[in-house]
């Protein structure tokens, strides 16, 4: 089901802006205001764009063979000392970034199910079948535990605090470098999870 790359790069765009404000969101509600006085609470995708990750990546993706686009936004600023839950605050914090693309994942995944039901135009099919695989991609993605992903930040919290302090400040250090490295060559592993996931939320 392809839709114009224009569109694709739309729905990544708004996607990782829910997945930003996730994360502001759930730090407010742990105590942290950083987001909040930083203007990061906010739809307004200007505010959440990073340059490379939101407009140049997404295009090298594009331009490139298989159909995959990936990118990401600006992240939200949270001062892990403020938040009210010291053991799993970041946990909570980290976790509400996949957890609103797997949430927009099920909500349109819900839609292609019911689409005969509503009779839905083939255009809102597609473009909502777009919209559950992005949020699938960014959610698998965004938990890979690797900082500065998602996923790192859920791992160091669950692992006991002598192993955490040394896997973060290993994994730390080479953190770019292994992210670049996911982005190009891990997709043999992300995708079966990922169509997984497809098939469980759309019925396709």
């Amino acid at each position: 089901m392809d839709i114009p790359i224009i569109f694709s790069i739309a729905i990544l765009v708004m996607s990782v802006v829910i997945h930003e404000v996730a994360h502001g969101y759930a730090a407010l509600s742990q105590g942290d205001v950083t987001a909040k006085y930083a203007g990061r609470l906010t739809m307004n995708p200007i505010k959440h764009i990073d340059p490379f990750g939101s407009i140049i990546l997404p295009i090298i993706f594009a331009l490139l063979p298989g159909g995959i686009i990936l990118g990401w936004a600006k992240p939200v600023p949270y001062n892990p000392y403020n938040l009210r839950n010291r053991k799993w605050g970041e946990l909570i914090v980290a976790i509400a970034g996949p957890l609103s693309n797997i949430a927009i994942a099920i909500l349109f995944g819900l839609l292609i199910r019911f689409s005969d039901l509503l009779n839905l135009p083939i255009s809102v099919i597609q473009i909502s079948y777009a919209i559950v695989f992005m949020n699938v991609i960014l959610a698998v993605f965004n938990m890979i535990p690797v900082p500065p992903l998602d996923g790192s930040k859920v791992l160091f919290s669950i692992l006991p605090t002598q192993y955490s302090l040394k896997f973060r400040a290993n994994l730390e250090r080479y953190g770019f470098f292994l992210v670049l490295a996911i982005v190009f060559l891990a997709w043999q592993f992300i995708m079966p999870i990922v169509r997984i996931l497809m098939k469980l939320f759309t019925g396709i």
